[in-house]
């Protein structure tokens, strides 16, 4: 009886042990805010009829939700591509509850929706949850060529 305390205790450790790794992990994806847009995406409050990207390299931004099954089925594809891609591209998250001006700025009716951004050009705009292949086509072809 004791060794088997003793062996469920050691699991639960490792388990803990484990998860706090994971947790400590950095992303490389970044939760944007509605100021934040605004000085790294695209000032819409200043030119509000003319898209002028603001950053470096092209850039993703997914518009999710927390309660929203195929919003969370997305963001560890987004994590996936933001450690292959780094320095290459930028991957943006918008949480739609907590940035509802963001999301009615866009019109975001339907979640997940993600915004590519090409360094030039037009945005374009997917609304629902893509496979993995599908996220990457969309990069090679639009964003680093």
């Amino acid at each position: 009886m004791k060794k088997s305390i003793l062996i469920a205790m050691a699991v639960m450790v490792f388990g803990l042990t484990v998860n706090a790794q994971e947790e400590k992990k950095e992303s490389k994806v970044q939760h944007l805010t509605y100021k934040e847009f605004l000085k790294k995406v695209w000032d819409f409050e200043k030119s509000p009829n003319t898209f002028v990207y603001k950053g470096k390299l092209p850039a993703i931004v997914d518009f999710y939700a927390d309660w929203c099954g195929p919003c969370r089925r997305v963001a560890p594809i987004m994590e996936k591509l933001a450690e292959e891609y780094d320095g290459k591209l930028l991957i943006y998250k918008v949480n739609t509850q907590n940035e509802a001006g963001l999301a009615s700025a866009f019109q975001i009716r339907s979640i997940p929706t993600v915004l590519f951004i090409p360094m030039e050009g037009q945005p374009m705009m997917q609304v629902g949850a893509l496979p993995e292949e599908g996220y990457r086509q969309v990069i090679e072809q639009h964003l680093v060529k």
